[in-house]
């Protein structure tokens, strides 16, 4: 659909940027707080890129009125952050540490203050490390009340002064990460524990969303998810066949279950005759059914091409470029339903993902189409290698493309139909890229730190930040 003249962007359209507490706080055991799987995770040889953590990551725990401050220069309308669970909680379950809430408080008030709206999430994958301990963390069915009664907490804490919430972060790759790679904690590769796990997880998520509408009647609430839309190679009947396994085993397995309380049929059956189905209890299907988000967050960066892979000899799990070393990557797939393949039609960062800004408009119209929710973009960026020049200039113009590009898509989208609440560039700051290390830059603030020197942690603005300014200005490109 071509556009003669596209639709503007609403005029309390949510400008913001986005963060996660392990990726930016640092004080990893101070105030109270107890440890999370990542703070031990990181400590076994050969799990991040040259055995970085977040012990201090960019220090924004200490210094986060420094960085409203710099939200509020920018002209941020809304900023993205999660809680860690750990410093509320610090054996995830039990006693509450107040000192904990109260940094929150704080930073909640330090953005109200500046007219900044505060967009809460609740999980964004550090699972403290006591429930790993207890009961297997999310593999056992004990998370669901653990984790409702941490999110009603934080309802009750701060649910007058925040509309919206995020009840959880790509539960899609935390679960995958975790349970099938293993490149997450604990480190599992087991498919048939991964849907388990993912399992108990929907039933968290919908149980948490259940009780934000009783405490918080007048906000928001919805999953993030990290929708990675997928194309077939090409006409071939066999690759189109692929695609629609993908779609199904990778997005709508975990999107239906958000909005209908269902999973998709064909995705349901494949884990049956395969023995990887989970164990569904009376009452689970009624719980997932009685629950509706108010919205998709959604978290795009890239889309990925995909064909036929047999089920004799097919391609599995593949290698994912946590590097930068472009091309390094080595494609997967699921033996019998697809696999992935290099997109001739777009380009790929350094780390291998896509560049597809048309990519993030078809997301939107399949979600509004399949689903009709309002969407909430909770995160989009480029992650790149960025040089500081004399005089402190940092020119991202590869940066401030992408950007453009997508944010461009997104009101193409909202000409189609599409009601876009938000949109939350990933990341304010530059920070922990989890198995990246420091080097994979997304901010619009550089952080003057890299793997082996925390350096002076000074902030410095990029071309970028002065670029969104003007964006958010002018309420778009």
């Amino acid at each position: 659909m071509e556009h003669l003249e596209k639709t503007p962007f609403p005029k309390e359209f949510l400008w913001g940027a986005a963060s996660a507490a392990y990726q930016v706080e640092g004080a990893w055991k101070e105030d109270g707080k107890g440890p999370s799987v990542w703070d031990i995770f990181v400590r076994k040889e050969g799990t991040t890129f040259k055995g970085t953590n977040g012990d201090v990551a960019v220090d924004h725990y200490h210094r986060y009125k420094e960085d409203v401050k710099l939200m509020a220069e920018q002209g941020l309308k809304t900023y993205r952050f999660s809680i860690a669970w750990s410093r509320i909680f610090p054996s995830g379950n039990g006693e509450v540490n107040e000192r904990g809430l109260q940094f929150y408080d704080n930073l909640i008030d330090e953005l109200l203050a500046y007219n900044i709206e505060p967009i809460i999430t609740l999980y964004h994958w550090d699972l403290p490390q006591a429930l790993l301990e207890q009961y297997g963390g999310w593999e056992s069915r004990q998370i669901i009340e653990d984790f409702n009664n941490y999110a009603m907490t934080l309802f009750k804490r701060y649910g007058d002064r925040v509309k919206y919430w995020i009840s959880m972060n790509e539960q899609n790759y935390f679960i995958g990460y975790s349970y099938d790679t293993g490149l997450h904690p604990p480190g599992i590769r087991d498919k048939k524990r991964m849907y388990q796990a993912n399992h108990n997880a929907n039933l968290a998520n919908a149980r948490a969303i259940q009780s934000f509408h009783e405490l918080v009647p007048n906000g928001k609430i919805g999953p993030s998810f990290a929708y990675r839309p997928y194309y077939p190679l090409n006409s071939n009947p066999d690759n189109v066949l692929a695609f629609e396994n993908c779609e199904d085993l990778n997005n709508y397995f975990w999107m239906d279950v958000y909005v209908w309380g269902i999973y998709p049929k064909s995705a349901w059956m494949y884990l049956v005759k395969n023995g990887m189905a989970p164990q569904i209890r009376e009452g689970d299907l009624e719980l997932l059914q009685s629950v509706k988000p108010d919205f998709m967050g959604v978290n795009y960066y890239r889309t990925s091409a995909v064909e036929k892979n047999p089920i004799e000899g097919g391609v599995g799990i593949g290698v994912k470029n946590t590097t930068g070393k472009k091309g390094s990557t080595v494609q997967s797939g699921v033996p019998g339903l697809y696999k992935t393949t290099d997109n001739p039609f777009v380009e790929t960062s350094n780390w291998d993902w896509e560049i597809d800004p048309q990519g993030i408009r078809i997301a939107l119209r399949r979600i509004t189409g399949r689903y009709q929710l309002p969407v909430l973009i909770t995160e989009n960026g480029l992650g790149e290698y960025d040089n500081v020049e004399e005089d402190e200039i940092i020119n991202d113009d590869y940066r401030i493309k992408y950007l453009e590009s997508h944010i461009s898509a997104i009101q193409d989208a909202i000409s189609d139909g599409v009601e876009v609440l938000g949109y939350c560039a990933w990341s304010f700051t530059d920070l922990l890229s989890w198995l990246n290390g420091y080097q994979k830059r997304y901010g619009f603030v550089y952080i003057n730190r890299n793997e082996e020197d925390q350096k002076d942690l000074r902030r410095i603005k990029k071309k970028s930040y002065y670029w969104y300014q003007d964006v958010i200005a002018r309420n778009g490109i």
